[in-house]
């Protein structure tokens, strides 16, 4: 055999093997996302009666906004933070199983396998199972809020299926 066909095998090899930039991107952008959404739980854990005591207080200022900001401020979103609060522990212990899954989905992913996008899109989807149990009225008030980044990443992810191949 000869070195240019050595070369070229070898190139191939190391093409197919390549992380694409699209994925790359993805993947980073979850570390990221990842990060947050761990803060966020144990923040929300540790602190939940706090943000519902400052809320009680920023309510009467909130109102008189406009009126998006009014629809944040109504009595449905203080019933949602009452109830987060008394759900805090299977909330917390639902983020955490929902973050080490897209955490290691991305790591999966970026070894290109096909099991990782399985197991990120049960950790993205995970977390609004929890919320329809535990805060019902999360769909009544926010849900457009926080739905539109996750939807859009799935989108993403699922058309940088094509490829994670082993």
């Amino acid at each position: 055999m000869s070195q240019d066909t050595v070369d070229v095998l070898n190139y191939e090899d190391e093409k197919r093997s390549k992380l694409p930039s699209g994925l790359n991107v993805l993947t980073i952008l979850t570390f990221i996302g990842c990060a947050w959404e761990l803060y966020k739980s144990v923040s929300n854990f540790f602190g939940g009666a706090k943000s519902l005591e400052k809320f009680e207080n920023s309510q009467e200022k909130l109102a008189e906004g406009p009126a998006w900001l009014r629809k944040l401020a109504g009595p449905e979103v203080h019933d949602m933070m009452v109830q987060a609060i008394d759900n805090k522990v299977p909330l917390l212990i639902i983020g955490m199983v929902a973050t080490i899954l897209c955490l290691y989905g991305a790591l999966q992913m970026r070894k290109l396998k096909k099991e990782g996008y399985v197991l990120w899109l049960v950790g993205e989807v995970l977390p609004y199972v929890s919320i329809a149990i535990f805060l019902p009225a999360f769909f009544n008030t926010l849900f457009v809020y926080f739905v539109v980044v996750p939807l859009l990443f799935i989108i993403l992810y699922t058309m940088q299926r094509k490829h994670l191949v082993k």
